[in-house]
């Protein structure tokens, strides 16, 4: 690819390393005095102040009423997905564009993914792919929605917010709402960003975010539940911590439960860092500013929020003309110490969901083949 090296060297002089990581932690701020905090108190696993205290700092960033600290993400779903009654035999309608995260915890549940296309634009679900895929192929039966092929019973749509750029999550909720699916929002990547000036996550019924070492704030590993609705937050914390019947000594479960509760050593890490998400967010969207100006003058797309959206540009993107393309300039990137990766892919190309029903997937295949993530971790 002619303009590689090009590209290399705005990345190098940026950075200013010779090897860049496509996106690194930060730790700029109290994590390791709240880190032995934790240590001295002795409460280092799944009681202890500092979860408390994520979960309260989670709804104030967030604007949710209630937050359930996980382990991670993708137990995050798999709860969400129990807490709204999925159940084995279900189906849940999500994109074939995404990390296997959200197909896995839908198999935890018991259930099995229908995939259906995503926007060009952002990414993330089509709302209109989602709609079209419903006239064809379900029918509502009472209160309940079935699929005509399957006959199973399909319970929830699951969008995810791709690279932290929101989908049409408005549209897909009325649509849920009119078919009586639960919306579960994969906010995994996209804490910060914001959709017609609400946060991501807080659309549906429950949203689930990630902190794994890769996010843009990071407790290690890590996720978080939000939801307003009362009884499904006091739910998803009994299922997390092994449906537990509180008690000061007996041991009495009252359910199969899990144990997905996060650790209060995790949480003081994460605390740290949501103390300075606010600042992460805006060196990001400066290092997108500066990206997109690049991109535009050497005549290569460059993944810019979507409209209505405010974006947390977790990992910038670019579009390249075809796959030879994207091939070479991974080839080229990787190579002179710039990592760079395409797109995930596509989650009915993996075994284990290779059978699974879809759209046809025209602009996930289309897509696939073109978008790569460039660097896009915090400049400091």
């Amino acid at each position: 690819m002619k303009k590689c090296n090009k590209i290399i060297e705005f990345i190098k002089n940026i950075y200013k390393k010779d090897f860049i990581a496509l996106h690194e932690p930060i730790f700029i701020g109290n994590e390791k005095k709240y880190i032995c905090d934790t240590v001295d108190s002795t409460f280092v696993s799944s009681v202890g102040e500092y979860v408390n205290k994520v979960e309260e700092k989670i709804c104030e960033i967030t604007g949710a009423k209630y937050a359930v600290a996980v382990v991670n993400g993708t137990n995050g779903l798999h709860l969400a997905l129990k807490v709204v009654g999925v159940n084995e035999g279900d189906e849940v309608i999500t994109q074939a564009l995404t990390f296997v995260a959200t197909s896995n915890a839908i198999v935890y549940a018991g259930a099995k993914p229908v995939f259906v296309d995503v926007d060009l634009d952002t990414l993330g679900m089509s709302s209109k792919s989602l709609r079209k895929w419903l006239e064809k192929n379900a029918i509502k039966k009472g209160n309940e929605t079935f699929n005509k092929t399957t006959g199973n019973r399909i319970k929830a749509v699951v969008p995810m917010h791709t690279f932290g750029h929101p989908c049409r999550i408005d549209e897909i909720k009325k649509i849920c709402d009119e078919w009586n699916l639960e919306l579960i929002e994969d906010s995994a990547e996209s804490l910060g960003s914001l959709y017609k000036n609400k946060h991501t996550g807080t659309f549906g019924k429950v949203g689930v975010f990630s902190f794994n070492g890769n996010k843009i704030v990071t407790s290690g590993g890590g996720g978080m539940i939000v939801t307003n609705d009362e009884s499904l937050a006091k739910r998803l914390k009994h299922l997390s911590t092994t449906a537990k019947v509180p008690h000061k000594w007996e041991y009495f479960h009252d359910e199969v439960g899990y144990n997905y509760r996060m650790p209060n050593l995790n949480a003081a890490l994460l605390l740290a860092q949501l103390e300075n998400l606010d600042k992460f967010l805006r060196i990001k969207r400066d290092l997108a500013k500066r990206y997109k100006k690049f991109f535009e003058n050497i005549g290569i797309e460059f993944i810019n929020e979507p409209k209505n959206a405010k974006s947390n540009f977790w990992l910038n993107a670019i579009k390249l003309k075809d796959i030879n393309e994207r091939d070479e300039f991974l080839e080229c990137t990787n190579n002179n110490g710039v990592m760079t990766r395409p797109i995930w892919t596509l989650m009915n190309k993996l075994p284990m969901y290779k059978n699974c029903q879809n759209d046809g997937l025209e602009n996930s295949r289309y897509l696939e083949e073109r978008i790569v993530n460039i660097p896009s971790g915090v400049v400091v």
